[in-house]
């Protein structure tokens, strides 16, 4: 039997169980909810959604966390549970942000609402304005920050 749920192909392999991917599919909502106004799916869209299930890679362990924590609490509303995230567990609340904003600013329709090709970025680049370059003399100032490395030839 083939499922019509686009996350069912995701959930193997994403290493959440059902309950912990329906509560981040809330969150993600929560976090960043459709806009009519601007023509935007929610990180909880099904497209932006399944990519963030198969793009947890290393936040695994840190979204689980997460997902304990705010399962604990039984926050329903978005500023109640960044408020108890970022005082209790920075680093988790750091982890969360991060997995659901690269995955939804890699939409097609959200790089289109914010004026951003729908392209790679190389090798065709982006034009920057000019700048003052004057700018970077404080980091230039602070000297080497790294250790050179032999040339291995």
């Amino acid at each position: 039997m083939v499922s019509n749920n686009p996350f069912s192909a995701n959930f193997d392999q994403s290493g959440l169980s059902r309950e912990e991917i329906s509560l981040l599919r809330r969150v993600a909502g929560l976090m960043i909810p459709q806009s009519e106004a601007f023509g935007v799916p929610g990180a909880d869209d099904p497209l932006i959604f399944a990519d963030l299930l198969a793009s947890l890679g290393r936040d695994l362990p840190a979204i689980r966390e997460a997902l304990s924590l705010i399962k604990q609490a039984q926050q329903s509303d978005a500023a109640d549970l960044a408020a108890m995230l970022t005082s209790t567990r920075p680093n988790l609340c750091a982890s969360l942000v991060s997995v659901v904003t690269r995955c939804y600013y890699r939409d097609n329709r959200v790089m289109k609402s914010i004026g951003m090709a729908v392209r790679a970025p190389y090798p065709e680049g982006f034009s920057i304005e000019p700048n003052d370059l004057t700018l970077l003399d404080p980091v230039k100032a602070r000297g080497r920050r790294y250790r050179l490395v032999a040339d291995g030839s």
